[in-house]
């Protein structure tokens, strides 16, 4: 079986379809290979797998990316996100940290609002992906509170952007808790609130955004699995059993908890709903912040 990612190999974010494709192999009882197919905004992996034969031997895993990029890719996008796939399981889902430069004198979300209004043009936020989920919970945030003023700066992933965060360049990023944990346990960042529905045991004493008035404000990084449009029901109900028995593994779970993610699994039905409900919400926000690409 060949499982296709969209991230180049090595790195964190690489951790999760990795876990999964091993256990995976071993409740199924032969290999499963990672093959990573970088590229094209994380198009290039979807493609391959979207013109695949629906036999169940090749699988794509990917997070909340491949329900964004059709909402923003009209005219390249090869392929259609919903159907020319057979969604088989959400896998699990991740909280995002609000972290502030810790010279910003907020310490929570309330105050820094005030701040922001007060002062506006003192301040900018930085997203480590584009349309990554991270970027619409900052888009979302300045919308709901009056502040879309305030730019969203563009970087290429954590590297380049956490360093301006830490140095003062941005002053607010909305970011996974895998990449912004160890800069916050450092004390190089300041956290501000979680966008989960409820507390993390890795940050305890952080509130929520709704905890501190951010009303409906609930936004998480997930991750998915899904196989070629038309796969045989036998195949896709081995699929979906087998994928829920490997998330409840108490190894998966232990190395998840320690990433910053929980399993989170839904069947075939349930993870189509909850994709179309994203996408919907996606291109509210897409369409308040305006954001677009030039294709």
């Amino acid at each position: 079986i060949t499982l296709v990612v969209r991230h180049p190999p090595g790195g964190s974010v690489d951790g999760v379809p990795r876990l999964y494709a091993e256990q995976l192999g071993k409740e199924l009882g032969q290999p499963v290979v990672v093959e990573n197919r970088a590229g094209a905004s994380a198009m290039i992996g979807a493609a391959y797998v979207a013109r695949a034969a629906p036999d169940g031997y090749t699988l794509y895993l990917n997070a909340s990316i491949h329900a964004i990029n059709p909402l923003l890719y009209k005219k390249t996008i090869k392929f259609d996100s919903v159907k020319d796939f057979t969604p088989i399981s959400e896998l699990a889902q991740g909280a995002l940290i609000f972290s502030v430069n810790p010279k910003v004198p907020a310490d929570n979300v309330r105050d820094l609002v005030k701040l922001l209004k007060a002062e506006p043009q003192k301040y900018s936020f930085a997203t480590t992906g584009f349309r990554s989920a991270g970027h619409l919970a900052a888009a979302s945030f300045l919308h709901e509170n009056a502040l879309e003023q305030i730019p969203i700066g563009l970087y290429r992933g954590g590297g380049p952007a956490l360093p301006d965060l830490v140095g003062g360049q941005v002053q607010g990023l909305i970011d996974p808790m895998l990449s912004s944990l160890p800069m916050v346990r450092a004390g190089k960042l300041k956290a501000v609130a979680l966008t989960g529905a409820d507390r993390s045991p890795l940050l305890p004493d952080l509130a929520t955004m709704k905890e501190q008035g951010q009303k409906n404000f609930e936004f998480y990084s997930w991750y998915g699995v899904w196989g070629p449009a038309n796969l045989p029901e036998p195949v896709l109900r081995k699929l979906e059993a087998v994928s829920a028995k490997v998330m409840a593994s108490p190894k998966i779970v232990e190395q998840l908890n320690g990433l910053g993610f929980e399993p989170s699994v839904k069947n075939s039905a349930a993870f189509a709903r909850f994709i179309d409900a994203e996408m919907k919400r996606y291109q509210v926000i897409i369409d308040q912040a305006n954001i677009h690409i030039t294709e």
